[in-house]
């Protein structure tokens, strides 16, 4: 089966009828009403940048990925479906979100992901443990921002990829708006906000091979942490022996 027909056939068996769940796939009337007054995107536009997003995942992933935060889990159980190989570690501070990415795990009969509750800003892994970090829409959620980023760098081993999605300001009024007026209020999202030139600034200091595009509102990116050269394994050898 091919990897987009699998996503979609597991996406049916964990539910996604919710309002959270809506908002955030564009998938009911509720949800596509959001996203079109806040974010000013059909279900194409939203389907396009998590596709990118999702795409420093190979289709045959094995490795280690941490995810940060999972939220409800609605965006990559049924990604993970088609990664049975892989070992997951999903993370969020909120044990809520956290509990409903778990019933959809369950759902889909996921025995190759694990969840943890945690502050991304101290992340409790140790340096260079996953090949990949993925982090949908949590940026510009997360209060202390500076921390981490350098948190998810440091769990990423070297030659690791980091991608994902979140929202930059200053390139729809209308969405910098409701952010302002209506997101914040709620605490949902918490400033200061990237914008596409400064995150691809910021990104490029900190990684290799950096892809980053921007769907209106909301920035995706797939970029790579530097490998070590041979001199610097050699050096580490010698540490460790």
């Amino acid at each position: 089966m091919e990897r987009k027909e699998a996503i979609r056939s597991a996406y049916r068996l964990t539910g996604g009828n919710n309002f959270y769940d809506g908002m955030i796939t564009c998938s009911t009337l509720s949800g596509k009403a959001v996203c079109r007054l806040v974010w000013d995107m059909n279900q194409a536009e939203c389907d396009a940048y998590l596709e990118n997003a999702l795409s420093g995942i190979p289709e045959h992933f094995s490795g280690k990925l941490l995810e940060v935060p999972v939220g409800t889990g609605i965006l990559t159980m049924p990604l993970y479906r088609t990664l049975p190989e892989a070992d997951i570690t999903c993370l969020d501070y909120s044990a809520d979100m956290m509990g409903q990415a778990q019933e959809k795990a369950n759902r889909l009969h996921l025995k190759n992901v694990t969840f943890q509750q945690g502050d991304v800003g101290t992340l409790p892994f140790t340096d260079g443990e996953f090949d990949i970090v993925l982090s949908l829409n949590g940026f510009h959620a997360f209060p202390d921002k500076e921390a981490a980023y350098r948190e998810v760098f440091r769990v990423l081993r070297p030659g690791g990829t980091f991608c994902g999605c979140f929202y930059v300001a200053d390139e729809r009024k209308r969405t910098d708006w409701f952010v302002r007026h209506i997101y914040e209020k709620a605490g949902f999202f918490t400033p200061p906000y990237e914008t596409v030139s400064s995150l691809k600034k910021r990104l490029e200091q900190m990684y290799t091979a950096v892809t980053l595009e921007n769907v209106k509102g909301i920035a995706w990116f797939v970029c790579r942490k530097e490998a070590k050269t041979e001199t610097e394994n050699e050096e580490q050898k010698e540490t460790k022996a």
